[in-house]
């Protein structure tokens, strides 16, 4: 029953808080999740987020890397619509020449915020469809691999750092889209069931039957990423869980702002018309003790078939977050089938 797990940070912004504390705690919870046996850290790009502070996350992850010496660090993701090809490839070729066979690429084709915004990122409307992505996609591995057709216009160019880099790429989706994608081009694929829990099961069928065995994998290999709050007892843990579900309510409202801490959350219950907003994702996340976690993420395991498994959860109390990354490590290590 064992499952490799990982952890997905998106370096909240706590009301109150600095975002320099914000940063200082993804690296310290970095270094602790090495500890606790997880194989990866991924950083998650979003911009024009006033409570998240993983705008950049090439630069977090460095910062991680730095701090730790063996657990895998990457992106989970880094939106492709808002940057150029040959910037990525360079970015994390420089990534994984300072830090070898632990850098990990994961790539997404939203671009993790409004469209204004991501007009400013990119300054081109044109390179802003998701059904560009595909070719910017090609354009990124061709430049990594140095694998331009000899009549192409970027075949003079050399990614450096880039080219010939061993970093591990990952397609991510929360669709169809890009678990077929994925599935075609043989690399693995991570789904966000954490915000799209309906598309779970038909995008991991998507992308097992399109696979496709190439020089990255011989068979598929699926992720799947679940919100998990876990404490010492279930009323513990929804304390900790209600800042998340605040700051998602007011979000889907349009009113972002710092992330809220959990006297905060307590204090504001959600409406009616918030919970319903809330409810399609928040019904997926496994909230609770060691026992409840436990049933949860072995029902997740068997039902979906992960090769592995990412944990994501956004407590606004740090030493809450610590907890709760600690406690569902323990819990997976001890995961045994239903008898």
């Amino acid at each position: 029953m064992t499952v490799p797990y990982s952890l997905l940070d998106l370096a909240p912004v706590v009301d109150g808080t600095s975002v320099g504390q914000a940063l200082n705690q993804s690296v310290a919870l970095g270094v602790a999740a090495e500890q606790w046996g997880y194989r990866r850290f991924w950083l998650a790009e979003h911009h024009n987020m006033p409570g998240i502070a993983s705008s950049s996350p090439a630069i977090v992850i460095g910062q991680v890397a730095r701090a730790t010496s063996t657990i895998r660090v990457g992106s989970g993701g880094i939106m492709l619509p808002n940057h150029a090809p040959l910037v990525i490839a360079e970015q994390f070729g420089t990534l994984d020449a300072m830090f070898p066979d632990r850098i990990d690429l994961g790539i997404g084709r939203a671009p993790g915020t409004d469209q204004v915004t991501a007009h400013a990122l990119r300054r081109n409307p044109g390179a802003l469809s998701a059904e560009d992505f595909p070719q910017e996609l090609a354009q990124l591995r061709a430049f990594l691999a140095g694998a331009f057709p000899a009549d192409h216009p970027y075949s003079a160019i050399t990614a450096v750092p880039g080219e010939g880099s061993n970093l591990q790429m990952w397609l991510l989706g929360s669709s169809t889209f890009s678990a077929q994608l994925a599935g075609m081009l043989g690399l693995p694929f991570a789904f966000a069931r954490h915000f799209a829990p309906r598309e779970t099961f038909a995008a991991l069928a998507a992308y097992r039957e399109r696979f496709r065995p190439s020089a990255v994998l011989d068979e598929p290999y699926a992720m799947v990423t679940a919100t998990v709050v876990a404490a010492e007892d279930d009323e513990t843990a929804r304390y900790h869980s209600g800042p998340q579900r605040l700051a998602m309510a007011r979000l889907r409202s349009g009113t972002p702002g710092r992330y809220p801490t959990a006297e905060d959350a307590a204090a504001n219950p959600l409406t009616p018309m918030q919970e319903s907003a809330v409810a399609e994702t928040s019904s997926a996340w496994i909230v609770g003790g060691r026992d409840h976690v436990a049933d949860e993420l072995r029902s997740l395991v068997e039902s979906t078939a992960a090769d592995e498994i990412m944990i994501s959860s956004t407590l606004a109390d740090f030493d809450a977050r610590l907890e709760s990354h600690r406690i569902t490590a323990e819990v997976l290590d001890a995961l045994v089938p239903a008898s």
